[in-house]
């Protein structure tokens, strides 16, 4: 069955969870992270958004804790679920947000399921941060993260460079390449998760 086929076999629509943004709602990671999931909800796909105010309000994660806080279960059974995962992040410095690891780091509760981490999941990225030079270390640290994972990262990983680009109140990007590139990323993730369903 060729790639085509697979997209338009009918089967139930793919859940796809974006985790993401900064502590501030709407900022220009958030608003990408948006317009990823919009793209997808237009492709047929279900969504599930952890906005950065939602990460920021996760406590430090804590193997030994004995009990989780309701918002982590969420978010720990909401991935359990998920057929694919949109990941996006400021740049901080060269990394990712301590927020958005620290999330990341709490999925750790999925290490004795039947399928774990991120395992056979393909995972969108999305980078931005003011300036080029932390975007390309960012993206190739949460790409390292998601190989740990054993996630299957996409081959685009979108990058954005906050202080030359601008998303407004609708979502609309002042870089017309950036829609471009978050749609030809959903694609992938699309089509791999159809691949996945029909193994």
């Amino acid at each position: 069955m060729d790639a085509r086929a697979l997209l338009t076999v009918s089967r139930p629509l793919p859940v796809i969870v974006g985790i993401g943004g900064t502590t501030r709602a709407g900022s220009s990671t958030e608003r990408a992270l948006r317009c990823a999931l919009g793209i997808a909800e237009s492709r047929g796909a279900r969504t599930h958004l952890f906005d950065g105010p939602f990460l920021a309000s996760l406590p430090i994660y804590n193997p030994e804790a004995s009990e989780r806080t309701g918002q982590e279960i969420m978010l720990v059974e909401t991935v359990r679920c998920a057929d694919a995962i949109v990941i996006a992040t400021p740049g901080y410095h060269g990394g990712i947000a301590g927020f958005v690891k620290n999330a990341i780091d709490l999925l750790e509760d999925t290490a004795k399921d039947d399928r774990v981490y991120f395992d056979r999941l393909p995972v969108g990225m999305i980078v931005a941060a003011y300036g080029w030079q932390a975007t390309g270390s960012t993206l190739g640290s949460l790409r390292s993260i998601i190989h740990a994972m054993r996630g299957w990262p996409t081959p685009l990983g979108v990058t954005i460079n906050s202080r030359e680009t601008r998303f407004d109140d609708l979502g609309a990007c002042s870089d017309a390449r950036i829609p471009e590139q978050l749609a030809a990323m959903i694609d992938q993730i699309l089509w791999f998760a159809a691949g996945r369903a029909a193994a």
